[in-house]
């Protein structure tokens, strides 16, 4: 199974990544097909199970990693966060929930397929500094938080594994790579994948020989993610 993320070790090692380096075969591609639509991979009780034995501290900073796609309402004086995913959004008001805050969930628009979480955490905040999570446990949720929020990685098995991370907040990219650092995943520079489209667009890569570290310790929340991590990796 994937190393824990309550439970941090990092061991790049340990973990061979399917098509890291060579090519995924056509067995594979069949195999992680199935392995990602197959629900049966990460049930709600199972990510659910991963709350009761986290502490509150790590549940906040992995929700404030999360709010980096999140708005605020200032005249609600509330946080929304939206995603086409609303299994994602169920996930995100279950911590809520067990950290004692209220959240609600509803559909923006009658056809459309988009949902919104919104919440009165007071705790949450877009001017939250993560820089004061390098070094701790905390910044591994941070990071999870933040991937299942602005993180990617190729949907379709036949493609080169990569994870990367985009923002429009170039300074919280730099913090969030100084974190990952701090537990020994490394990542490439920040860059601009086209001024053209968009100048003020960021992201970076993690770097495969960081990639077993980061699906060990950081690893993902987002049942969607969370499934395409299990079914590329095997320990």
């Amino acid at each position: 199974m994937l190393g824990s993320p309550m439970n941090p070790t990092v061991l790049p090692s340990s973990t061979q990544v399917v098509g890291d380096i060579h090519e995924v075969t056509n067995r594979s591609v069949r195999k992680i097909s199935r392995e990602v639509e197959d629900t049966s991979l990460l049930t709600p009780q199972r990510l659910h199970a991963e709350l009761l034995v986290t502490s509150s501290t790590r549940l906040d900073a992995y929700l404030q990693g999360a709010l980096r796609d999140a708005t605020r309402s200032n005249a609600h004086n509330t946080h929304r966060f939206g995603q086409s995913d609303r299994a994602w959004l169920e996930f995100l008001q279950a911590i809520l929930g067990v950290i004692g805050h209220r959240s609600w969930i509803y559909r923006e628009g009658k056809t459309r397929d988009f949902w919104i979480l919104e919440t009165t955490a007071k705790f949450l905040s877009l001017d939250f500094d993560g820089r004061e999570l390098i070094g701790r446990a905390e910044g591994l949720d941070f990071a999870r938080g933040y991937f299942d929020a602005d993180g990617g990685m190729p949907r379709d098995p036949r493609s080169r594994l990569y994870v990367q991370y985009c923002q429009k907040d170039r300074e919280s990219l730099e913090t969030l790579k100084r974190v990952l650092a701090s537990w020994g995943i490394e990542s490439g520079r920040i860059h601009n994948p086209s001024r053209r489209v968009d100048p003020d667009y960021w992201r970076f890569f993690i770097r495969a020989n960081s990639l077993g570290a980061f699906f060990a310790n950081v690893s993902s929340w987002h049942p969607r993610k969370r499934a395409q991590i299990t079914a590329r990796t095997k320990i």
